[in-house]
């Protein structure tokens, strides 16, 4: 058996996709990276509520922002993350 950390890291990879907007937002980021006007725009929602949902991305390592010049781009850069959600939304 596993160690229980092993474990714990799973679970809160999975905790943090398990929200909608975070799942979306993440797919969304598979397929090209985005600014945070990019994923607002797309997902209909406030910009307080998009700023919310990557931060928790950003937390777990899911995703990275690169800075060029005002603007942060997002992508995603934890691979595990990256097959999840692509095996989830194939199955659609």
């Amino acid at each position: 058996m596993k160690d229980l950390a092993a474990y714990k890291e799973k679970a809160d990879l999975l905790k943090a996709l398990a929200h909608p907007t975070r799942l979306c937002i993440v797919h969304g980021l598979i397929e090209n990276d985005c600014n945070v006007n990019g994923i607002i725009e797309c997902l209909q929602m406030p910009q307080s509520t998009v700023s919310q949902q990557l931060a928790v991305l950003r937390n777990k390592g899911i995703i990275e922002g690169r800075r060029s010049g005002t603007v942060i781009c997002y992508s995603v850069v934890n691979s595990e993350a990256r097959r999840l959600v692509t095996m989830l939304m194939n199955n659609e």
